[in-house]
């Protein structure tokens, strides 16, 4: 079967066959390519006048237009994401630290120290808001960008530019 104009396939080699062009943004003039504009008008791209865009999909994962159940709706031509993202303090979910001592208590005061060992006798006393030294409990982590990019296999996404008109249902 012949290809429709504006349909989109994976190829396994590194060219777009004749008829096709890669997904790459490219700008195409109007004037040579009327019937894939008439279907694609300036959704990725161009001035709508003198050209029009092929999808890019280098390094993008295409996604279904619409809203599925309990998703974001999703317009043709969107595009989003992205490789990494850097997570914020108040994103993560709400936790919390230990502190462990195992040295024998030198003093009653833990400000600039770590509460100590007392060996079996009860370590809270009645003496009340003691400060804690901001070194207490360290922050952990380094504030790099986490990865968010699934595994993945590099195929051609091409775009038919001849081919059968569709018709709309």
């Amino acid at each position: 079967m012949d290809q429709y104009i504006g349909e989109i396939r994976l190829f396994g080699f590194g060219f777009a066959p004749v008829g096709w062009a890669p997904c790459n943004g490219q700008l195409l003039a109007i004037a040579s390519n009327n019937a894939l504009f008439s279907l694609l008008g300036t959704t990725y791209g161009g001035n709508g006048t003198t050209t029009f865009g092929l999808p890019d999909l280098r390094g993008r994962a295409p996604l279904g237009q619409g809203q599925g159940a309990g998703l974001s709706s999703r317009s043709m031509g969107e595009a989003g994401g992205g490789e990494a993202v850097r997570i914020q303090g108040a994103q993560l979910p709400g936790h919390t630290h230990t502190v462990a001592a195992s040295s024998a208590a030198t003093g009653k005061s833990p400000a600039g120290a770590l509460p100590a060992y007392t060996g079996g006798a009860s370590s809270y006393g009645t003496t009340a808001d003691l400060a804690m030294s901001p070194t207490m409990v360290g922050g952990g982590g380094q504030g790099l960008p986490l990865g968010t990019m699934p595994p993945y296999l590099v195929l051609n996404w091409c775009i038919a530019v001849e081919g059968v008109y569709p018709s709309r249902s």
